[in-house]
């Protein structure tokens, strides 16, 4: 093993949890491949204790969108958004934007979630993802 990955093993065996988690997800967006494949190969290095910790914290898949605030002068482009995102008609997506905090979706994936969040957040809305 050349002294390179052994330094390299070394710092990855200082790393949270957490820290591991979030390299194994910059891993395989820089190289288009998924970890998961590999049998855990990219936890090896973790530890034991990290491994067992591992098994217990699991990634979230499903997501609700939370319409929380909703400023007066923004009312009508978020009331759009809002139809737009969730298919509903006029008087119940009026109803959703003046009954703030209300989940607008439910069960969506990450990606699908973050979208309508960042539409509802440009159009001036305060959402989160629960």
């Amino acid at each position: 093993m050349t002294e390179k990955i052994s330094t390299l093993i070394d710092e990855l065996k200082t790393l949270t949890l957490l820290e591991a988690v979030e390299l194994v997800k910059k891993i395989e967006e820089t190289f288009n491949v998924d970890a998961s494949t590999g049998g855990g190969v990219m936890m090896a290095g973790v530890g034991a204790a990290a491994s067992e910790e591992a098994a217990v914290v699991e990634e979230k898949t499903e997501f609700d969108v939370s319409l929380d605030e909703v400023p007066k002068d923004k009312k009508i482009s978020i009331l759009k958004v809002v139809r737009s995102v969730t298919e509903l008609g006029l008087k119940e997506a009026k109803e959703a934007v003046e009954n703030t905090p209300k989940v607008l979706k439910e069960g969506l994936t990450k990606v699908a979630a973050e979208e309508a969040k960042k539409l509802l957040e440009d159009a001036g809305a305060t959402v989160t993802l629960k």
